[in-house]
């Protein structure tokens, strides 16, 4: 990925001016490593058999895609907007009706247009801020639906068992690198270091990774 998002940034030309983020706070596990020298970070603890302490939110056991079932999944987006505080700032929630009626034409959060969208999957989806950003955050019925949209797209994503994350900003990205969301990609050149973790995603041609380029 290059640029402001985490290669995202198809999926966010809807009006959204990018400038750096000042500060970002968030709650990284012990068990995760620190970026490294040139920019991208490294893996979350795959090993683990419990999400953080936070309601709604499981890393499911038996699962359609990768990772032996380690990815996480959420009741709702309320549960799901607590998961992603965890690791970095997303307070006042909204729904996305809510959220796109406050900001029409202004600080638009993807997903207004893919969720009115049936072939998209999306059940439901919500938005949160991290200090400046807009992130969408998302639940859907079926990932494979959803996964086939976002290769038509071209979009890239961050993905959980039924959940979806869409973050703005390099520091958005390194911070969720650290959770057991991992990074959707049907780009033919996404190709991680060897010690990284990449599987294949429910359509053809895309995988899953738990490598995050920022």
């Amino acid at each position: 990925m290059n640029g402001d998002t985490m290669g995202i940034r198809r999926a966010l030309t809807v009006g959204i001016t990018l400038v750096a983020l000042t500060a970002v706070t968030g709650c990284e596990d012990d068990d995760t490593a620190a970026a490294d020298t040139t920019g991208t970070t490294t893996a979350p603890s795959w090993a683990r058999t419990t999400a953080p302490a936070t309601g709604g939110v499981s890393l499911g056991g038996t699962t359609e895609q990768g990772f032996d079932g380690a990815l996480p999944e959420a009741t709702d987006t309320t549960a799901l907007a607590r998961y992603v505080d965890l690791y970095t700032s997303c307070k006042e929630v909204e729904t996305g009706d809510a959220y796109d009626a406050a900001h029409d034409g202004s600080d638009t959060a993807w997903g207004k247009e893919e969720e009115a969208d049936p072939a998209w999957g999306i059940t439901g989806r919500a938005v949160c801020k991290d200090f400046t950003y807009p992130i969408a955050l998302l639940t859907v019925s079926d990932m494979k639906k959803f996964e086939t949209q976002a290769k038509a797209s071209g979009d890239e994503f961050a993905v959980g068992e039924n959940i979806v994350v869409v973050p703005v900003g390099d520091d958005q990205v390194e911070a969720l690198s650290h959770s057991e969301l991992a990074f959707f990609t049907c780009d033919a050149d996404f190709a991680p270091p060897s010690d990284y973790r990449t599987e294949s995603a429910l359509v053809d041609g895309c995988v899953l990774s738990d490598y995050w380029e920022a």
